[in-house]
């Protein structure tokens, strides 16, 4: 075999500077005035020549003090360095346009709790540096915001469990408390003495769906739960349940702020039990988050 065929092709052609100096020669006819179109110097663009000479094997350019003049060889890899050239711009072209409309679209997933209370203030931040970017907002519970992410249905999510869904990348944004919360008729209420976690656990609670970062955390913290009073799919409708007095509820501190200024809800101390979680942005492993979705990330920590 020969040792054109054992080489790399990389080897073996020159690269693309080297073409475009080379058209640049054929156009101009000076090998002074190529250097100068390249923002190179002369010596440097010479050096190129003879360097592409020796990889061809072939002379290319005859130098005289009239100038600089394609040989017959020189010529015919002018033509076949010109559609090379050609196909590089074409490609410059294409990648671009694959730029262009990435970051013409961001496609985020977030649980609820962070969807409702933190993800509207970052949209509304980033709209200000990227007007032109199409923002689309797929909201869930943390699992299905891994599934999201899998499946190439989103740039970025966010998730608020205790562990990262496997095959994902993640980094924390910020920290979150549960509380639990009555309506202010409800017995607990009135309670002088903090919850036990075992009574919390042993008391049907108004939970989110299993998958949700909140019940995964309360269920971990309790080691297990009584079946829920009800179960529901939001943070807004679970809220809405314990306001209108159908049974205690953990929330997220971050949703209950105005109902327990305005004393619509009640917070109940719980003794010798953490619920504090991370808050965490999510990617697919390997796949640091670019354009729109980097910069929604960076506004997210800043």
């Amino acid at each position: 075999m020969s040792s054109a065929v054992t080489t790399s092709l990389a080897h073996r052609v020159p690269d693309l500077g080297a073409l475009e100096l080379l058209l640049a020669v054929a156009r101009l006819g000076s090998l002074g005035g190529a250097a100068r179109e390249m923002g190179i110097t002369q010596p440097a663009a010479s050096s190129r020549i003879r360097s592409m000479e020796r990889q061809l094997g072939v002379a290319l350019v005859d130098r005289s003090p009239r100038g600089s003049r394609l040989t017959d060889a020189g010529a015919l890899v002018t033509d076949w360095a010109r559609r090379i050239v050609e196909a590089a711009e074409a490609f410059d072209v294409g990648a671009q346009a694959l730029r262009d409309r990435r970051d013409s679209r961001l496609r985020v997933a977030a649980s609820m709790t962070i969807a409702e209370y933190l993800l509207p203030g970052w949209l509304l931040a980033l709209r200000a540096g990227r007007p032109d970017t199409a923002v689309s907002l797929l909201a869930g519970n943390s699992a299905a915001v891994a599934e999201r992410l899998l499946a190439d249905e989103a740039d970025l999510g966010f998730v608020e469990g205790l562990t990262v869904p496997t095959g994902l990348d993640s980094v924390v944004i910020a920290h979150d408390r549960l509380i639990v919360v009555t309506a202010p008729g409800h017995p607990w209420a009135r309670r002088r003495r903090p919850l036990t976690p075992e009574e919390l656990a042993a008391t049907p609670l108004i939970l989110r769906e299993k998958g949700s970062g909140t019940r995964q955390v309360l269920d971990t913290a309790l080691g297990g739960l009584a079946r829920p009073l009800i179960e529901l799919s939001s943070t807004t409708a679970v809220k809405a349940a314990a306001v209108s007095g159908a049974g205690p509820a953990v929330l997220s501190e971050l949703a209950v702020r105005e109902e327990l200024s305005m004393r619509r809800l009640v917070s109940i101390p719980v003794a010798d039990v953490s619920l504090a979680r991370d808050l965490r942005a999510v990617w697919p492993t390997g796949h640091r988050p670019v354009g729109p979705a980097r910069d929604l990330l960076q506004l997210t920590r800043s």
